[in-house]
């Protein structure tokens, strides 16, 4: 089930985020063509096509959306149904381990049945978006694309480095709830303290991952804020010196604007995949050692 339609929905990505490409250059026509020779109907047929893919652009998206949500939620049930099943199967189910059983095929499940439904498809519209507008861009007026991509280039540097910390502060949250799930599911006087000590471990946790993240997110806003900075005054510079035109300027403008949310996305996707990983490796290890302790079906 999984792989086919993952590469339905990547396909249909892919389609829909190239439809959005189209307009950029509609933009640039718009301006340097029809409003220079003031064709009143040659301005009305660019104003037509660009509803049109407006409309086909977002009812398209609407698709996309919905069949994300199906696959997210078809891999959810379908893990929490072979969960289940190993738990209901093991030879000494402890009462220890039921609040860790319900953090996994609740919460934790659930996250990674989202990445399964969106972030791959989501990837290839965002990949396909970036490629797209860089491709044109570097067509129309390299000198301008590469002047204002250098601020692209440590994006991709400095997201690794701050990721490698977060993951481990996910890894160690997730530990820290699963010990609290144990506890409060077999609550006596004595663990009550050992729950309360737990809170500010999970707490400090939160606010160092809010820091780290908060503060790559910041950077990158800034970087991704001198793209069309560097366009204007750049690209103000070479109109006035008759090296371009006026339309690129504002092509170039709302391309920036374009690839700004998929290279926030990617990041995003990056740093979520990596998460991913970290969960799925603790539910193997969770899955394993229940598949250890179920009792060997083929004994008499």
């Amino acid at each position: 089930m999984s792989e086919w339609h993952q590469a339905y929905v990547c396909l249909l990505a892919v389609v829909f985020a190239l439809i959005d490409l189209i307009p950029l250059e509609l933009q640039r026509r718009i301006v340097n063509e029809v409003v220079e020779s003031q064709n009143v109907p040659l301005l009305l047929q660019y104003g037509a096509i660009y509803l049109v893919l407006i409309i086909v652009h977002k009812f398209g998206k609407f698709v996309l959306k919905l069949y994300q949500g199906w696959l997210s939620e078809s891999a959810t049930i379908y893990t929490r149904k072979h969960l289940l099943g190993l738990y209901g199967d093991q030879s000494d189910p402890t009462e220890d381990s039921s609040g860790r059983t319900v953090s996994i095929v609740g919460s934790e499940v659930e996250k990674l049945g989202g990445f399964v439904g969106e972030s791959l498809s989501q990837a290839c519209v965002n990949i396909t978006m970036l490629l797209g507008v860089l491709g044109y861009m570097l067509v129309v007026e390299p000198r301008i694309a590469l002047f204002a991509l250098a601020f692209l280039i440590p994006q991709i540097l400095i997201t690794p480095l701050m990721q490698k910390r977060l993951n481990e502060l996910v890894e160690e949250r997730v530990g820290y709830i699963r010990d609290l799930g144990d506890e409060i599911s077999n609550m006596t006087e004595a663990k009550h303290d050992y729950c309360l000590a737990i809170l500010p471990k999970i707490f400090s946790n939160r606010m160092k991952y809010f820091l780290l993240k908060f503060a790559l997110k910041t950077v990158l806003n800034v970087l991704n804020a001198l793209g069309p900075f560097t366009v204007l005054i750049f690209g103000g510079y070479l109109v006035m010196q008759g090296q371009t035109e006026i339309g690129v300027i504002v092509a170039f403008i709302s391309g920036f604007e374009r690839m700004s949310g998929p290279v926030r996305e990617l990041i995003t996707f990056y740093r979520v995949a990596a998460q991913a990983t970290v969960q799925h490796r603790m539910i193997a290890k969770w899955v394993s050692k229940h598949v250890d302790q179920t009792p060997d079906q083929t004994s008499t």
